[in-house]
């Protein structure tokens, strides 16, 4: 890896969890046109269901944070916004034809295990007695382990989850005090020795790279020490330090943040580390042992991608979100439910229903999504499928994505990409740089709409 490489090409883009990007998400799509959606979903693909559960809850409030959460309310409004969801379910789910088959259940937040357990289950149980999961079904839930206690981890897998991801961050503990973040509470190595025991397909350990106090050296020993634990999917989080958007990240600029020299050292050691112990690199951030879905996919050109990550197509459908700021990622559109806790329980309650904004797509915006998807998850571009695919030309195809090769010039040149054409495709390094590559395919881009972190 290059770092020259690296660096040339860290400028801000989107992540392309969506297309468009949640900044281009408008007013005009509300409770009504969702309901519309709902309906037009049933007959969309992919015909599987995936379901997204937002607890917007943290016992702690971590610095760094950009995820849409508060802190821990009390009793009270915790059950109150818990039979809320539950309504919200309920709303959503009659539209819903319910025999289409359920291959994904996703708790996240904030922090799903900062609420008692009694009421995950009370959940789990009114979505298992709504939908049906298939065999292979993925039930996972990102976990603060400062809280997660080893019986926990059996109530759980009780419950149906085969799938946890750590959200450790750092095993460096000044590294988490200074971002205000409490460290496992237990031994890291014994919670994942619980989740094997208890025969779950799928641990996950989940890192930051570039927060205060980290360095090169110290980071590399948190890569080092997930290696010899060995989770079968390990994902190193770039930090994005965005406080026009989250205030609360200026806290961290009076402890310094590494540089940008720093920064990307830590991306080459953590590739590196990584791809030399037994793991294989998975778009820009995941890395995934050669038995995992994930790695299975990428090889079969299968590999997808949503707000909850790296996924595969099998696993992943049209994505119907419940809880305040949860967001439906379906076929025809996007769909985000109000921020505030309190106006959501009242909006579920009189309504059914509350979402505040979101983006129906057009064919238009369909086709650069497909195009963005596939450099971004399998590095493949085969404009002639395609192109048939939504009857069009690849010359109109080419046009509706921006394709220049002018602006592609420098990629092949650095010998990220190569192509004919006809076909796209990235190279071994090229998915170091996979959003830079992506962001070519985006005409939106020229619109400005809205500010976002730099690439690595």
């Amino acid at each position: 890896m290059n770092i020259q490489i690296l660096n040339k090409y860290n400028k801000p883009g989107p992540r392309y969890t969506s297309y468009p990007p949640a900044t281009f998400f408008h007013d005009g799509a509300n409770s009504e046109s969702y309901q519309k959606m709902l309906v037009q979903s049933n007959s969309h693909q992919p015909e599987n269901i995936s379901l997204y559960i937002h607890i917007p809850f943290c016992r702690q409030l971590c610095h760094f944070c950009g995820c849409n959460t508060a802190g821990y309310p009390g009793g009270s409004l915790v059950e109150q916004y818990i039979d809320a969801l539950i309504k919200e379910i309920h709303s959503v789910s009659q539209l819903i034809d319910t025999s289409r088959p359920l291959t994904q259940i996703h708790w996240g937040g904030g922090t799903p295990n900062a609420i008692h357990l009694s009421l995950v289950e009370k959940v789990m149980n009114e979505l298992l007695a709504i939908y049906q999961p298939t065999p292979k079904a993925e039930i996972a839930m990102e976990c603060n382990p400062a809280m997660l206690e080893l019986e926990d981890i059996d109530q759980l897998a009780a419950m149906g989850f085969n799938r946890l991801s750590l959200g450790i961050q750092d095993f460096n503990d000044d590294v988490l005090k200074l971002v205000n973040r409490k460290p496992s509470k237990h031994p890291v190595e014994a919670l994942v020795a619980r989740m094997k025991a208890n025969k779950m397909d799928g641990v996950n350990i989940d890192l930051i790279y570039g927060l205060p106090g980290q360095t090169p050296e110290s980071f590399q020993k948190s890569i080092e020490k997930a290696i010899s634990i060995g989770p079968d999917r390990l994902v190193t989080f770039s930090y994005a330090h965005v406080p026009w958007v989250k205030a609360a990240q200026k806290v961290l600029e009076k402890h310094g943040l590494p540089s940008t020299e720093d920064k990307l050292a830590m991306f080459e050691l953590a590739y590196t580390l990584l791809t030399q112990n037994g793991y294989e690199a998975i778009g820009m951030d995941h890395y995934a042992k050669p038995h995992d879905e994930l790695s299975i996919a990428l090889k079969n050109k299968k590999l997808h991608r949503n707000f909850q990550g790296y996924c595969t197509r099998e696993t992943t459908g049209q994505v119907y979100g419940f809880g305040a700021t949860s967001i439906a990622q379906l076929q025809g559109g996007y769909y985000q439910n109000i921020k505030d806790t309190r106006k959501y329980i009242e909006l579920i309650n009189s309504t059914g229903f509350a979402v505040e904004r979101g983006y129906e797509l057009t064919t238009i915006d369909a086709i650069r999504r497909t195009v963005i998807n596939e450099i971004m998850c399998n590095g493949l571009v085969e404009f002639d499928k395609l192109a048939a695919d939504y009857e069009i030309s690849i010359d109109e195809l080419k046009e509706i994505t921006g394709f220049s090769m002018e602006r592609l010039a420098p990629y092949i040149q650095d010998n990220l990409l190569e192509t004919d054409g006809k076909t796209l495709r990235l190279l071994e390094n090229g998915f170091l740089v996979v959003r830079n590559i992506a962001m070519e395919f985006d005409p939106l881009l020229n619109k400005k709409t809205g500010m976002y972190s730099k690439t690595v």
